[in-house]
């Protein structure tokens, strides 16, 4: 029997991190296809647009026709069945991260009894980077470029010499 077993991994990737790649190449190994669904975030103030956020993560994945990334808005429910997935995949860190995740994976198992929440680890050179640290690190002048691939270094520093204040 043949399955296609689709996954979304949501988040707002304002920007995209080395972290967030490691968790879809992860993802990759488990599931036929991966979405990455990147979130309008209208409760965020995001540093990059909707659009540039998006084009991010199609550029970290280009090469993998594994992986497509969509844009989302509204629920994650809404999104996740529309597209006939099984399950949304999501990155944890540390503890820190477990409490809201778990709580998450509680609500969406409500919502969405039918698709499972998957929780994996990136590895451990990524365990502590998050969008938020990246972030004020590039726009105070500090090397991030341990943490993002060129393409969002690239945009990190074009926003630090525009003057983007954290």
């Amino acid at each position: 029997m043949t399955r296609n077993v689709l996954a979304v991994y949501p988040g707002t990737f304002d920007p995209i991190t080395l972290g967030h790649e490691d968790v879809v190449r992860r993802a990759c190994h488990l599931f036929d296809h991966v979405i990455i669904a990147v979130a309008t975030a209208y409760h965020k103030k995001t540093l990059f647009n909707l659009e540039d956020r998006i084009a991010m993560a199609r550029e970290a994945f280009q090469d993998n026709p594994q992986v497509s990334v969509d844009r989302y808005d509204g629920l994650l429910r809404d999104f996740v069945v529309a597209k006939g997935s099984k399950a949304v995949v999501r990155g944890l860190r540390a503890v820190t991260d477990f409490d809201y995740e778990f709580q998450l994976a509680g609500m969406n198992r409500n919502l969405m009894p039918d698709v499972e929440t998957v929780f994996l680890t990136p590895s451990g050179k990524y365990q502590f980077v998050s969008s938020t640290f990246v972030r004020e690190i590039a726009l105070l002048g500090g090397e991030v470029d341990k943490f993002v691939s060129p393409h969002v270094l690239a945009r990190l520093q074009e926003k630090a010499r525009d003057g983007v204040k954290p």
